[in-house]
Parts: structure tokens; C-alpha cells; sequence
């Protein structure tokens, strides 16, 4: 998160597009924290994209004349996206694909690490952590607290729910989760 991936794939199709080369942008459906048909980086800068939920989809949806196909927020698409990627790339089509290599837990998120694998050209982007350190990890806020490690991978969010962190700063609560207390107002707290 906020490390530029989607502003680096706006910035090679865009490239592409200057090159008059035939492309298409593709992402997942559940992603809709900016711009619902569109690719959108933190920054504000936008592509517009087809949605897609799953990796077949994305492969029925390909035009023939395509020669480069994007695909933002790959960690979303199912592990088919693997296949689908080098089908496309044996193909002669050139892919570009930015997405999240571990969840907020700091473990290896969907099929990001057997892509990044089998990627002729890998780039890791780094946002900067509140210490001043490259952040490698995505810290997941719920209240403003750290998630627990129990909590569902996929949660979609930006700002509020999500900050980039280095691996000293970023937390992930384990063990047994402490019954929630409940104010007069009712409104729920976490201790």
C-alpha cells in the first residue's frame, strides 16, 4: 500500500499507449475504494479499466488485437490468474502486473509469489513507514488498533484502514481476543 504500484502501471501504459499498442487494462471488481471502472493510484491519476472477478473472465474478456494486458490488484484474482498470465505471455502479448506480495499479515497473499516467480522483470516498490524506513508491509487498522491476525484477508480500504510500515513497526495481534466492551452511548471498544 501507498508504494506506487498503481501509478507505476498508469506510467508503463500510458507508455504503451504513446507507442500505439493495442492495450487493455483489467481489474478486480471488488476494488472500488476510488474509481469503480477505472485504475486510480493514491495520487489521484486514473486509467480506465474492466472489471473483472475472476482470472477466466479477464482471459474470455481479452481482445485479439491486444498486445499488452495490465492487471492491477492481481492478489484479488484467483490462482488461475498464474496460468492465465502465461498463456498470455507466450502469446507474444506483453503483461504488466502490480499487486500486493504478502496481506497484512506479512505472509505471501494469493498467487503474488508464484507470479513474481515466473516474471521475467520484478519489481518490489517500497512506500516509507512512520519511523522513516522502507516499508515492506501493509499494517491493517480496525479502529485505529492492529488487526488480528484472525481477520479476513481481503478487506478492501485505503487511507483509514491501511498505513505502509517497515517490519519493526508492523504489528499483527495473535493469541485470544479480548471480549469487547460496551459503552452507554453503545458504542463498541476493543481494549
Amino acid at each position: 500500500m501507498f508504494s506506487g504500484k498503481s501509478e507505476e502501471l498508469i506510467r508503463r501504459v500510458t507508455r504503451a499507449v504513446i507507442a500505439q499498442q493495442k492495450v487493455q487494462v483489467f481489474k478486480h471488481a471488488i476494488d472500488d475504494r476510488y474509481a469503480k471502472l477505472a485504475v486510480a493510484s493514491h495520487a489521484g491519476r486514473t486509467l480506465e479499466a474492466e472489471l473483472v472477478a475472476s482470472a477466466g473472465e479477464l482471459l474470455a474478456r481479452l481482445n485479439k488485437e491486444t498486445q499488452v494486458v495490465a492487471v492491477d490488484e492481481a492478489q484479488f484474482l484467483d490462482a488461475e490468474v498464474v496460468a492465465v498470465v502465461e498463456r498470455l505471455a507466450d502469446s507474444g502479448r506483453r503483461v504488466i502486473v502490480a499487486g500486493l506480495d504478502m496481506d497484512f499479515r506479512g505472509e505471501p497473499f494469493g498467487a503474488m509469489p508464484e507470479l513474481i516467480a515466473r516474471a521475467e522483470v520484478v519489481e518490489k516498490l517500497t512506500a516509507i513507514c512512520r519511523c522513516g524506513q522502507a516499508a515492506t508491509r501493509t499494517q491493517r487498522l480496525i479502529h485505529g488498533r492492529p488487526a488480528h491476525y484472525d481477520d479476513p484477508t481481503v478487506f478492501v480500504g485505503a487511507a483509514e484502514s491501511y498505513e505502509p510500515r517497515c517490519r519493526s513497526c508492523h504489528v499483527v495481534l495473535r493469541g485470544l481476543r479480548e471480549a469487547p466492551l460496551f459503552l452507554e452511548q453503545g458504542a463498541e471498544v476493543r481494549g
